[in-house]
């Protein structure tokens, strides 16, 4: 089946609390995952919720990676969604499990953008010429 990106729903249950409330640990983490699966970064923005939790997001230009964090729960909530072929977002999900320690990991994996018939692959981008088309 083609489509046009792959959607990881990470769920990081039994992680170091220490770990996903320090927000430089969360941001270098996440910004780490995406060089570790040759991501294009293109911005970051991260926000540190009082008393704690992490939201955050690394643009990149295949997508992006997402977190959202609750040390008291000891769990973080990950999206990594990438289009094309080139990345490999279960090298960003495996960096992360790692990282932040995480006991009890699971991942769910969605094709996202299924526009053609299984045997058609879809480009990654497409021309000006092409969407005259459309």
């Amino acid at each position: 089946m083609h489509a046009l990106g792959t959607h990881l729903l990470v769920e990081l249950r039994d992680c170091n609390p220490k770990i996903i409330k320090d927000l430089a640990k969360v941001k270098n983490a996440l910004v780490s995952a995406a060089k570790e699966a040759k991501a294009t970064i293109v911005d970051i923005s991260f926000h540190e919720f009082n008393p704690f939790g992490i939201s955050g997001m690394v643009i990149i230009a295949e997508s992006h990676l997402s977190i959202h964090t609750w040390p008291e729960y000891s769990y973080a909530a990950v999206d990594i969604f990438t289009c094309g072929d080139l990345i490999k977002p279960e090298v960003a999900a495996s960096f992360l499990i790692k990282e932040f320690e995480s006991r009890t990991p699971s991942i769910v994996e969605l094709k996202r953008g299924i526009l053609s018939p299984a045997n058609k692959k879809l480009p990654h981008k497409i021309t000006d010429t092409a969407l005259v088309a459309i």
